[in-house]
């Protein structure tokens, strides 16, 4: 098992490299700096431009730079923002609080609509309640997140006036963020419950139990879901490291003061530091949740640790 675990670290170290070369070597693309911190004001010469990439850094080469943002990255020091010096590591420790809470929100509130509804379209196979549930979670899966959280805002905040439409100020904020995550999460989760529960449903053991005169709730989520949850649990953690990803987009429409908006603020300003310094972390957030999920697999099934 140690040696599984080893193999699976290594792998994980590997992929952090890449990505955080991919992620440097991408940001300088977007744009100079030095330019940005000028505000584009007249009269300034090339030599001052050179001074400001001086003081940044900016200067070296890239492959310098690049092992010397990895040093950093060891004692998790990330560097200080272009934009007013403040140290990276304080600007991600003010924004990855929310955006968890966002995630957690998003995943508990698919988790309380997905396995009711999954459960109860297994137990009404092939009927119009069964039906309608599946149509629902295709129309789920082909809602772009960007566009149900801009209609979320239209109707809720604007039209109804019920909800606000930006920010962090309390527990209403969260509804609209999280229900535009939850939909999209929702559509996948009913149909794995569904289909697990088809498979669970038709086995031996749920005759036995129903012939000996249990009540169907007791057959259904005591028998049954339990044995039907271990490919929806496995899921809902691989589910999880891919949501910090892609919750970003939906941030930057509620104007959520999580990673997604830092992130974006950060391309806007060129700001190097702020950006190698979130996407690392969100990677390593996700990379660390895939590590866990294998090692449980190994745990498990022997079968996976001698693979």
């Amino acid at each position: 098992m140690a040696g599984f675990i080893l193999k699976r670290l290594l792998q994980a170290v590997f992929v952090i490299l890449a990505v955080t070369l991919i992620v440097s070597f991408a940001v300088r693309l977007s744009g100079d700096p030095a330019i940005m911190l000028t505000g584009g004001a007249g009269g300034v010469t090339e030599q001052d431009l050179q001074n400001i990439r001086k003081s940044l850094g900016l200067e070296r080469p890239f492959i310098i730079q690049y092992f010397s943002f990895l040093q950093g990255i060891v004692v998790g020091d990330f560097g200080r923002s272009f934009m007013g010096g403040t140290p990276v590591a304080k600007l991600i420790g003010n924004a990855l609080p929310a955006t968890l809470l966002l995630a957690f929100a998003s995943l508990l509130t698919s988790i309380a609509f997905s396995v009711p509804l999954g459960v109860y379209a297994a137990v009404k196979r092939g009927r119009w309640p069964d039906q309608l549930i599946r149509i629902l979670s295709l129309v789920g899966l082909s809602f772009p997140n960007f566009w149900l959280a801009i209609m979320m805002v239209l109707f809720f905040s604007i039209f109804l006036g019920w909800l606000p439409p930006s920010g962090m100020e309390g527990p209403q904020s969260f509804v609209m963020p999280a229900l535009t995550m939850a939909i999209i999460l929702t559509a996948t989760n009913v149909r794995l419950v569904r289909t697990s529960m088809l498979e669970t449903l038709s086995q031996q053991y749920i005759m036995v139990a129903r012939s000996k005169g249990l009540k169907d709730w007791v057959v259904l989520y005591k028998h049954a879901l339990r044995n039907s949850a271990i490919p929806l649990v496995t899921y809902i953690g691989l589910q999880f490291g891919g949501l910090i990803g892609s919750i970003v987009i939906v941030e930057r429409v509620f104007n959520w003061p999580g990673m997604g908006t830092l992130a974006f603020d950060a391309i806007s300003a060129r700001d190097y530091p702020v950006l190698q310094g979130t996407i690392t972390v969100l990677a390593l957030f996700i990379v660390f949740i895939n590590i866990v999920i294998d090692i449980a697999y190994g745990f498990i099934d022997p079968r996976i640790r001698t693979e």
